[in-house]
């Protein structure tokens, strides 16, 4: 049987229990990308001599009892907006196309020390700003269901490479659905943890109040034991929380009797997909007939949220991104007629159409006789849906709604309206602006053989609920095809 048959628990076990040794899986994944990359694209960076010495580095430690850990010798792909000590990070931008850091992000480092293996670094929309792994400056990654669709966004290239059996998990980031959507549109598991859960230090910013890496993985004990190695108080980080309940498999209870899920009516209207709409609505049955108590809700200010959503985290992404001038670091334009202008056209032959969209937009929002009109107002109504969360959590455990309003779009169809683009992300965003935990499982499949997201959210520091959730409606619906059916 191949390894990539197994989840990345069952093959740390195996490792563990030595049937296997952590040099064959890496060597076995790196056959699969030398099988799949070429159609696929899920990577930007592939070290194969570099993992190959991790391996034999962890093999010698497990054998020697010095790593026990549930992930230990399992081969991982890290997102490319993550800082990774000698390996380039390019966040899919030629304006970052030669920068190799100095230093690892802690959620990195926090693998690094269970034990993970780096295969290498996973394509993204470029700067983490898009839904679909189509903004990416070095190429577009395709969905391994069907290669004619994207495989969403931005951590599309650690959705693809965990579908497509390219690595047995992988870490990505979410802003406004960027690991939950992709989750979606690939069949896989993705978290988004509580803000503050996972140290944001080393990783490149997109929007600093909405950013928090999570993982992508076959299942959700997959997803458990990954979130339990990676979550850290870090004093690098001034947003980090030092928690005390982060033993999150313990959480891995089939079980969610007296449960009290709330479905909105607000995301089952208009715009969403019949066949998704059927999905998640046949999966709250399951729950409920698990023994959870559903009931169906109102949740204000949705109309809200992608605005919202946009103004923030484009004036904060004009803010993070005015560092990428071709003087520090990163690329710098050839031919120059002083520095203002070398400014320029750095940042204009850097950059691609999207990232210059949201910056605009962003410098646009924060400019003297907007900030007040537009950026204080949608900070103000920030606090207004955190606010309608807080009374949703007051009479629920747990919301379930939609990851997305359809499957997987067709390449290209998303490109060519960006407000469409933006659209589709409307029922991740508010998870975002709230701080909220939420996490991905597949439901389901459309007519065309295309995965269905069923989204899970709670409130804050409650990722154990999700967790338990998502397992028990897990463990009822059953074993899950994954697009890689000649390996799996």
């Amino acid at each position: 049987m191949s390894l990539l048959n197994m989840t990345a628990v069952e093959l740390a076990a195996a490792i563990k229990e030595g049937k296997v040794t952590a040099v064959e899986a890496v060597k076995e994944s790196l056959e699969r990308i030398e099988e799949k990359e070429s159609l696929y694209h899920c990577y930007v960076t592939i070290d194969k001599e570099a993992a190959l010495a991790q391996a034999e580095s962890v093999q010698a430690k497990i054998e020697a009892g010095e790593i026990s850990s549930p992930l230990a010798g399992v081969p991982v792909a890290i997102k490319d907006n993550m800082c990774t000590e000698g390996m380039l990070t390019t966040c899919s931008s030629k304006i970052l196309g030669n920068f190799v850091p100095a230093y690892s992000a802690e959620a990195v480092l926090n693998l690094q020390k269970a034990g993970a293996v780096i295969l290498g670094k996973t394509n993204m929309d470029e700067f983490a700003m898009g839904s679909t792994t189509e903004t990416s400056a070095f190429g577009v990654t395709k969905n391994p269901w069907n290669p004619e669709h994207v495989p969403g966004g931005s951590s599309g290239g650690s959705a693809a490479a965990v579908a497509a059996g390219e690595c047995f998990y992988a870490l990505g980031s979410d802003t406004g659905g960027s690991i939950r959507q992709p989750a979606s549109f690939c069949g896989v598991v993705g978290m988004k943890p509580t803000y503050g859960t996972v140290s944001r230090y080393g990783l490149i910013a997109y929007g600093s109040s909405l950013d928090q890496i999570g993982p992508l993985a076959q299942d959700v004990t997959d997803c458990a034991a990954i979130l339990e190695a990676i979550a850290s108080h870090d004093e690098k980080d001034s947003t980090s929380i030092d928690r005390k309940d982060t033993d999150f498999t313990k959480a891995l209870v089939d079980d969610v009797k007296g449960m009290r899920i709330g479905i909105p009516n607000d995301y089952f209207g208009e715009g969403l997909d019949t066949e998704v709409k059927d999905a998640v609505l046949k999966a709250a049955k399951t729950l409920e007939e698990r023994g959870a108590v559903v009931e169906r809700f109102d949740l204000s200010l949705v109309d809200y949220a992608i605005p919202t959503y946009y103004t923030i985290a484009a004036a904060e992404a004009s803010s993070n991104l005015e560092r990428f001038d071709g003087i520090k670091y990163g690329y710098r334009t050839k031919d120059y007629a002083g520095l203002h202008n070398m400014y320029k056209k750095s940042r204009s032959e850097g950059f691609g159409e999207e990232v210059k969209r949201r910056i605009m937009l962003g410098s646009f929002v924060l400019s003297s006789g907007y900030y007040d009109a537009y950026y204080l107002k949608a900070l103000k109504v920030k606090a207004l849906i955190k606010k309608a969360f807080d009374e949703a959590f007051e009479r629920f455990d747990i919301i379930l709604e939609p990851a997305a309003p359809t499957t997987a779009p067709k390449l290209g169809a998303s490109l060519a309206d960006p407000i469409k683009m933006y659209l589709g992300d409307i029922y991740t965003i508010a998870v975002n602006l709230a701080g909220l935990p939420g996490i991905c499982l597949p439901c389901g499949k459309d007519k065309a053989g295309l995965p269905i997201g069923l989204q899970l959210i709670g409130d804050c520091f409650q990722e154990k609920k999700l967790i338990q959730t998502a397992y028990t409606y897990e463990k009822a619906r059953g074993s899950f095809p994954v697009a890689a059916k000649e390996v799996r």
